[in-house]
């Protein structure tokens, strides 16, 4: 197991990548944090982990909320004395054109899946310092490389965790820290749901593979990160489209 003992927060870990990304982990052997706003699917993926084997815990949390966030990191060093990997995984979408987007909309998108990222790796560096080890992975995305029509605030969050991942790598990897960034491309999540046939169609036939990602397969890319066989993998950032955009 890659991942053996090692102590994982993942945030928005109740569904999607975010959930397939601590179940992977807890198959990987890890102790997982999992950590979201709807308490009723976290306690739900706290016991899918359970009944199957491995360990998790789960907390309340919203990344705007540094108490919230100072509550979920006490209570991981009150039960485990360590935090081995913070995954970034919080993020929303609220798209419009730029001429049709509010400031709420800009806002709202940057405080969770920019700011939120900060707020969280800044709750955790001081302990993984301390350790003289931690692993910290953005979420980020293809959007964060190449801009998209209508994501104005997204394409920003995105490219700014990229940034950070990157500034982090440079800060903190004689520490022994490392950070990188994954950039998903299209993947089956509830998200698209609401989107028409024939886009996700158009989306689909981008793909030289033929397909939608399927959530387990970025989870897979963040248990190799997080683990030592990725030990000089540092400020990287790691494309996993099916080669969208080539």
């Amino acid at each position: 197991m890659r991942l053996k003992d090692k102590v994982a927060i993942i945030t928005g870990s109740a569904r999607g990548i975010g959930q397939a990304t601590a179940l992977k982990f807890a198959v990987e052997g890890a102790r997982v944090v999992v950590c979201d706003l709807d308490r009723k699917a976290v306690d739900e993926v706290v016991a899918q982990i359970t009944a199957s084997g491995g360990r998790a815990v789960g907390f309340t949390l919203n990344v705007t909320d540094k108490a919230s966030i100072a509550a979920m990191v006490k209570g991981v060093i009150d039960k485990y004395g360590r935090v081995d990997v913070l995954v970034n995984n919080a993020g929303i979408v609220d798209d419009a054109m730029l001429r049709k987007m509010t400031d709420d909309q800009f806002e709202r998108v940057i405080d969770i899946n920019l700011k939120g990222t900060y707020n969280c790796a800044r709750a955790v560096v001081d302990i993984m310092i301390a350790q003289g080890a931690g692993v910290i992975l953005n979420a980020s995305s293809v959007v964060g490389l190449y801009g998209n029509f209508g994501q104005t605030n997204y394409a920003a969050s995105k490219f700014g965790v990229i940034g950070m991942a990157k500034t982090w790598a440079r800060e903190l990897g004689r520490k022994g820290i490392r950070a990188n960034a994954v950039c998903p491309g299209f993947v089956e999540t509830t998200i698209l749901k609401s989107i028409p046939q024939k886009v996700m169609q158009a989306m689909i036939d981008r793909v030289p593979l033929g397909r939608l990602a399927k959530p387990e397969e970025i989870a897979n890319t963040y248990a190799f990160l997080a683990s030592d066989e990725a030990s000089y993998i540092n400020g990287a950032v790691i494309e996993v489209s099916g080669g969208a955009t080539v």
